[in-house]
């Protein structure tokens, strides 16, 4: 297919091509979703801390192995984000995570962004920076047993923002970061994450994630990225946090895919929604709603999940081994929550208070 001036090549191998359509459809099995395990050092140190526990190394990775050796846990989850210090821990056998995962049919990811950075004469808007050495770092993890990758940019909703400039730069950084792990044979999950962070309502939400949405994708064509070998991961579309007008699960779940059928192409196999500060309720509740919605859905529509996935099974867990099967069930019992509803057949729980809490935390950074 020649560009203007004939500029353009094909970008990807038909063997590559095929490979990341692949692994896109693995993580989209129906009635799975994703496990994000990809919280930085100084995040699951929050988590932790929550827990009266010390944030070191030993017990990451002993969190980290709670969840990862979870029985069955494969039913429901079909692929985990790990942080980089995880994908080089093993277990106490001397299993390395990502074998373990992978034994379980599990696919492994890698987050690759190195954080927000403020955009310089901007409202408060941020970039994400990680560009630097990006080959290099995708072919390492590729080697050593990933099959995807996770990349987050930050738009938050206010009187002015987001800005032109924030869009266009977030959007770029997306597309380019897609391209280069697509080079690498990883599937890139694209992650433009409209904050909830505010008292907008929920039409200005979706206003804003649409204009978000067609930024990024136009961004991605001008790119050349194999679309069919991506995965969004977007915010749902909610009213802000200090909003006074709330909205229901129908109405949310409604919100949410009319602005994706206006702005996501549907060679895109696979959308896997953040749960965004959402108690765990709320998410598995929107997710299911957006299942149910009767429009159209030409792309499977599941789970990122990892506050809304993690936050019972912590407060189980409390650090002790003798804990360890009982917030293991309560893994097992969201993310089969949430897998039931990624097949829109979520029918409600009795669930612990706790799955109840919201979980939100202004300008929330991983």
């Amino acid at each position: 297919m020649a560009e203007v001036g004939g500029s353009y090549k094909s970008a990807l191998t038909k063997e590559k091509e095929d490979e990341l359509r692949n692994i896109a459809a693995k993580i989209m099995a129906p009635g799975k979703g994703i496990l994000a395990a990809d919280e930085s050092t100084g995040t699951i140190g929050k988590r932790l801390s929550a827990i009266n526990l010390e944030n070191n190394e030993t017990n990451r990775r002993k969190y980290r192995q709670l969840l990862f050796t979870t029985p069955n846990f494969e039913e429901h989850i079909s692929g985990v984000i790990l942080y980089e210090e995880t994908f080089h821990q093993k277990t106490d056998g001397g299993e390395r995570f990502v074998d373990l995962l992978r034994k379980k049919g599990v696919v492994s990811g890698i987050k690759l962004d190195l954080g927000v950075v403020p955009l310089a004469g901007t409202i408060g808007e941020g970039t994400t920076q990680g560009l630097d050495d990006l080959a290099k770092r995708c072919a390492e993890f590729k080697k050593g047993g990933c099959d995807f990758a996770k990349w987050r940019c930050v738009l938050n909703i206010g009187s002015h923002t987001p800005s032109h400039v924030a869009l266009l730069e977030n959007a770029n950084v997306l597309a380019r970061y897609a391209s280069i792990c697509q080079q690498n044979g990883l599937v890139p999950i694209v992650e433009p994450e409209v904050l909830c962070d505010g008292d907008h309502d929920l039409a200005r939400c979706q206003k804003v994630t649409e204009q978000t949405l067609a930024y990024t994708y136009k961004a991605l064509a001008d790119h050349h990225v194999f679309l069919e070998g991506t995965l969004l991961k977007p915010n749902m579309v909610t009213p802000g946090q200090s909003s006074p007008k709330k909205a229901t699960p129908e109405e949310i779940g409604h919100a949410t895919v009319v602005a994706l059928r206006r702005g996501v192409p549907s060679a895109v196999p696979g959308v896997v929604f953040l749960s965004g500060g959402q108690s765990e309720l709320e998410a598995t509740k929107n997710l299911n709603a957006i299942n149910q919605v009767k429009l159209i859905k030409p792309w499977g529509l599941s789970f990122s999940f990892g506050r809304a996935l993690q936050a019972s099974v912590l407060r189980d867990w409390q650090g002790k081994d003798e804990n360890i099967v009982k917030a293991q069930k309560t893994l097992l019992h969201r993310a089969k929550a949430n897998g039931d509803a990624q097949l829109g057949k979520y029918t409600g729980e009795d669930a612990a208070a706790a799955a109840a809490e919201s979980l939100f935390v202004a300008k929330h950074s991983y």
